[in-house]
């Protein structure tokens, strides 16, 4: 980021991400284009996992959100380093 007013970035990728995640309408009003979208954003795994813990519907889809998310992390957390790693050695 170069700036504070670069955080809008972040607010412009979160914002639909969260009303797009099946937190508050389920999948199933979506038209089918978004049923294929929604499953590739972090934050709807993250909510299936919340509600299958909720619920007590804990199963072998639980375990697939988690290492979802476990990937996602390590896959960004890398492209962190690798970026801090440029801007600092410069």
């Amino acid at each position: 980021m170069r700036s504070w007013a670069d955080f809008a970035f972040v607010e412009l990728c979160t914002l639909p991400m969260f009303l797009f995640s099946a937190t508050f309408v389920p999948t199933d009003a979506y038209p089918d284009a978004a049923r294929w979208i929604l499953p590739l954003t972090p934050l709807y795994h993250g909510v299936e996992l919340l509600r299958a813990l909720t619920l007590g519907d804990v199963g072998w889809l639980a375990l697939a959100n988690v290492a979802y998310l476990v990937a996602m992390t390590a896959v960004f957390l890398a492209l962190a380093d690798r970026r801090l790693a440029k801007l600092l050695l410069r």
